[in-house]
């Protein structure tokens, strides 16, 4: 750890990985020829793969799996929990006891735009391609190119041409 990172002891980096200043990793793992912008926070128990680019102000809370070739835009946001509360039934701060983490999986080479919001639960198919500002909350096909709040497809990319 640097003046400018937190970056705690539990922490797996695979070979290559460069890290901007400003960010703060704990308990997670990042694969191979990664980049992590500034102002970055991954959580525990997540995932990034290897060729990863992730930008700047994105925050990786526990649970989210990034496979290989995925692109993360600036300020992406990624959620672990369809009902957060500050409170316990019985009036208390919550803690990691009175709630369950929920699952999130981006596929390869998916690409996130700038904005993103992206509900747990879900899972982001292969190359698909999520456009700035969006607002996930359910699957996305393999290929597929989605946008809005909600978000819906577009339109599908043609893989034998390649966009």
């Amino acid at each position: 750890m640097n003046e400018f990172n937190a970056i705690a002891s539990d922490v797996k980096l695979g070979k290559n990985v460069r890290l901007s200043k400003f960010i703060n990793l704990y308990g997670c793992e990042i694969g191979d020829d990664t980049k992590i912008g500034a102002f970055v926070e991954i959580q525990k128990n997540a995932r990034v793969g290897q060729r990863c680019k992730v930008s700047s102000h994105t925050f990786i809370c526990e649970g989210v799996m990034i496979e290989d070739n995925v692109f993360v835009g600036h300020g992406v946001m990624f959620t672990n929990d369809s009902y957060p509360r500050a409170t316990s039934l019985e009036g208390k701060l919550q803690t990691e006891a009175d709630w369950k983490v929920e699952k999130t999986l981006v596929k390869r080479g998916a690409s996130i735009g700038t904005g993103a919001t992206i509900l747990p639960n879900v899972c982001i198919g292969e190359n698909a391609i999520v456009g700035a500002g969006s607002v996930v909350t359910r699957d996305v096909p393999a290929n597929a190119v989605i946008a809005g709040n909600p978000a819906r497809i577009l339109r599908y990319l043609d893989a034998a041409k390649g966009d």
